[in-house]
């Protein structure tokens, strides 16, 4: 086997969630990964359905290859199929891209450092040198990673540019100039969200991406990921959100007294003293960032998370009593919960389930609780998965977040009068699960929601609801059970209630 030159580094993976939650002492779901550079969920189009079709195809090879992928892909980017290379991410392009201009006695030029080390990987793994006197090829990442600038297209040719985050750049990149020996390397894996899915593509000026494509590996990605990125290219997600949360965070950072480098991309890097302490401080409150030698790269999440790891930065503690995170992924449906039991009616609902996201979140509010429930289902066939799931997922983090129930006043109860409804609710929190509710009229699931989140938290929930309008009971019958909720779970002393015949 070839020896590998001087100086030679694999690439370094971080350590897994598990690992990180030993460390710290806390239970995986509580470890939020900013280190990754990935949303934190899946995007709706990636659920079991966008694969099944495949899936019944999974013993056979993509026989003529990709041809939709190519179509879909260039598309998107505004070429032509035949300036499309596939890749099993961006990180197989780049290798492929290395091993196709350099070899032995070769230079290959990278950027300086800190940079994304999979460049200099590729150029030492196909023989090459790394240094920037006379390359045969010039890598370039734009955005730069770790920093997130948006610096100048060099005038190097041949010339590789890294465009994992072009999308929150806005900038057109660098697909304009493909026919000046330009090479374009994009992802899936980060406002597509498929990182786990591996899927890449490259943009080159047609003789070019023949070559690539004749020196890449026959079907190099899963018929699976092709079908999660064509998915995925159907209905591309905005990415507008991220970066006003990006500005946001970079704004809160400053008046934290850091000064995080204006970034382009979907992290900020923040310059501090001491990388390794403040990552240590992080990840005793369950947040993970990437370290560097001068500092930190913080990912991009949402507010409900970044706010999290604010609040660490600024000293406040975090408290793991009465709250929980919670994470439910069916064949229907994937669902994230944020729930605090001691919170201020800070509450948002959005599985697209219209009317029942509306209820929970009403039953929320009215508990005063603070409550993320977030994720998507498969809609197209109604309601009934996706709104019965999240009320499985929203009872489960209940009852999770409710720990031992010590010192809990346990029952609860509450009337609540809607224009032409009326609503009592009776609630028990003393482990044994019961459900006898009466919503009449029903507009569809009420019963069934409230029956679910009942058998998940692990409580006995009694609910008579009537009236005229069913959208009027059914809301009247949700507020009544917050308000119960928020009777039972009020602290009165430090003793476990009775648990006598606790299932």
């Amino acid at each position: 086997m070839r020896a590998l030159g001087a100086g030679f580094k694999t690439y370094g993976w971080a350590p897994s969630t598990e690992e990180l939650a030993r460390r710290a002492g806390l239970d995986a779901v509580n470890i939020l990964r900013f280190d990754g550079n990935v949303p934190p969920l899946p995007l709706p189009s990636s659920r079991p359905a966008a694969i099944a079709s495949e899936l019944a195809r999974v013993n056979e090879y993509p026989h003529g290859g990709y041809p939709r992928i190519h179509e879909a892909i260039a598309e998107y980017a505004g070429v032509e199929r035949e300036n499309v290379v596939l890749g099993a991410g961006a990180d197989d392009l780049i290798m492929l891209v290395a091993r196709a201009y350099a070899g032995a006695g070769d230079t290959v030029s990278v950027p300086p450092a800190p940079t994304y080390p999979l460049f200099r990987i590729a150029a030492q793994l196909a023989g090459a040198d790394v240094d920037d006197d006379d390359p045969v090829l010039t890598f370039c990442c734009r955005p730069g990673n770790p920093t997130g600038a948006l610096d100048p297209i060099p005038d190097a040719r041949p010339l590789a540019v890294d465009e994992a985050y072009f999308e929150y750049a806005d900038d057109p990149g660098a697909v304009g100039l493909i026919e000046d020996d330009v090479i374009v390397i994009r992802t899936f894996s980060k406002l597509f969200a498929l990182a786990g899915a591996r899927v890449g593509y490259a943009l080159a000026a047609r003789d070019v991406a023949a070559e690539l494509n004749a020196r890449q590996a026959p079907a190099p990605v899963s018929t699976l990921s092709v079908a999660l990125a064509l998915a995925a290219l159907a209905s591309p997600p905005d990415v507008r959100p991220v970066i006003e949360e990006r500005e946001r965070l970079a704004a809160e950072l400053r008046g934290l007294g850091f000064a995080p480098v204006p970034s382009r991309a979907n992290f900020v890097y923040v310059p501090v003293d001491d990388p390794r302490s403040v990552s240590d401080t992080l990840l005793a409150a369950g947040c993970v960032v990437r370290v560097f030698e001068d500092g930190i790269r913080i990912s991009v999440r949402d507010r409900e998370d970044d706010d999290l790891l604010l609040g660490t930065l600024a000293g406040e503690p975090r408290d793991q009593v009465r709250r929980a995170r919670h994470l439910r992924a069916t064949a229907e449906t994937t669902l994230r919960v944020r729930l605090s039991l001691d919170g201020a009616s800070r509450v948002r609902v959005a599985t697209g389930a219209g009317l029942y996201d509306h209820l929970l979140e009403q039953l929320a509010f009215h508990a005063g609780f603070d409550l993320v429930l977030e994720g998507s289902g498969d809609l197209e066939t109604g309601d009934h998965h996706t709104a019965e799931d999240a009320a499985i997922a929203l009872g489960e983090a209940l009852d999770r977040a409710l720990g031992d129930r010590k010192g809990i006043a346990r029952y609860g109860d509450a009337v609540v009068v809607m224009d032409d409804a009326r609503a009592s609710a009776a609630v028990d929190l003393g482990g044994r699960r019961h459900a006898q509710i009466s919503i009449d009229p029903d507009p569809g699931l009420a019963t069934h929601v409230l029956t679910s989140l009942a058998d998940n938290a692990r409580l006995a929930l009694h609910v008579d609801s009537t009236g005229d309008d069913a959208h009027h009971v059914a809301e009247a019958a949700f507020k009544a059970t917050g308000r119960a909720l928020r009777a039972a779970i009020r602290g009165e002393s430090d003793v476990l209630p009775s648990t006598k015949g606790v299932m």
